[in-house]
């Protein structure tokens, strides 16, 4: 899979962007503030209608304009097909093929992106949110059933925390209601942790083989499940049983602090090297091995859960990357994957393991092509 061009109206500070890309690795290159996060940005909307900077959708339109359009042309599977996305104050419109998709979850997954920027260097030593996200960007990617249960989970998370907040204040309690949304949370919330554990231990068994070959054989690498229900070798009926167990439970505290207290909303990820948690007694050096094995091996499970290989987009992550990862991370990359490199300088860069890159200058908004 790769991007064949793209075309920006009125995002970020683009006014007027068109470009045609290389399937190896293409270099936006250019001084800080310029543009180059954008352009990595805007790869990303358009593979999963939001930001990874910002919540907020007016961020992504510029200043002078009420709307913006990003479009690509994708190939894939000896073909290649439109992806149009809008972005204005009254919501997103998105088209596969010149067709208006009803949902957007049915136009995520068109594009897979596999972004890595300095920040997710965080994915190891940083809160459980994180971590969770993390799950559920990429995992969304690759499983529309995952996405719908997600999306339900946290309506109906949303609206079980709203009346046990109304329940808190009310001398007679009616808890029929809560029981019905118990209900309903426990079986989203296990389709949702049975898919994460699957997701993870596939994830587990590329990034074990990759953090293998970067400490050169010296280390293992594992990932645990920590949730606040157990877990481990459970079936969807089960962790539904369990669930329900834990709401009744923890009814008694949820009701007096007013929030749903159990559920796959606060469950994390542990990640082990030689069985120690690398969190809490990793070196840097291990933490960010870590982090780059389980990034990387996102590229080889994407391919084999959709057939294709995602588009990588490396935000300024080299500079972080000491010669080794840096050199591990290129090696891995090469002939395989399309990407989006950006750097303020080609200096430091092992340009004799990236071939035939084509480079982009960028500068104020306005993108040229180096010779």
């Amino acid at each position: 899979m790769y991007l064949e061009n793209i075309s920006l109206h009125n995002f970020r500070n683009y006014t007027d962007l068109k470009a045609e890309f290389v399937p190896g690795v293409n270099v936006l290159l250019g001084a800080n503030a310029q543009g180059k996060t954008n352009l990595l940005e805007s790869i990303y909307v358009l593979a999963l209608t939001r930001s990874h900077r910002t919540s907020n959708d007016r961020d992504l339109i510029n200043w002078d304009a009420n709307s913006a359009q990003l479009a690509t042309r994708v190939h894939k599977n000896l073909s290649s097909m439109p992806l149009e996305l809008e972005i204005s104050s009254k919501g997103k419109r998105a088209r596969v093929n010149h067709l208006e998709q009803s949902k957007l979850s049915q136009y995520i997954g068109q594009l897979n992106v596999i972004l890595f920027a300095p920040e997710d260097l965080s994915l190891v030593k940083g809160s459980p949110a994180i971590r969770r996200r993390f799950i559920d960007m990429e995992f969304g990617q690759m499983s529309s059933r995952y996405l719908y249960n997600l999306a339900q989970y946290r309506t109906i998370l949303k609206q079980r925390n709203q009346y046990l907040k109304q329940l808190k204040f009310k001398a007679k309690q009616d808890k029929v209601f809560l029981g019905v949304l118990s209900d309903q949370l426990a079986a989203y919330g296990a389709e949702i942790i049975f898919q994460r554990r699957q997701f993870l231990k596939k994830l587990e068994k590329w990034a074990q083989q990759l953090h293998t070959q970067i400490s050169l054989g010296k280390e293992k690498l594992t990932f645990e499940y920590v949730s606040q229900i157990a877990t481990d070798g459970l079936s969807v009926e089960q962790l539904y049983d369990a669930l329900q167990k834990a709401f009744v439970s923890h009814e008694e505290r949820e009701l007096q602090q007013g929030t749903t207290l159990v559920g796959p909303q606060r469950d994390d990820v542990r990640f082990l090297v030689n069985g120690k948690n690398v969190q809490t007694f990793g070196s840097q050096g291990q933490q960010r091995t870590t982090a780059l094995s389980v990034k990387l091996a996102e590229i080889d499970l994407m391919k084999e859960e959709t057939g294709e290989y995602p588009v990588l987009l490396l935000d300024d992550v080299l500079s972080e990357l000491d010669d080794d990862r840096q050199t591990h991370l290129l090696k891995t990359i090469q002939n395989k994957v399309q990407t989006f490199l950006t750097t303020t300088s080609l200096s430091g860069i092992a340009r004799q393991l990236i071939n035939q890159p084509r480079v982009f200058t960028i500068s104020s908004g306005t993108l040229h092509e180096e010779e």
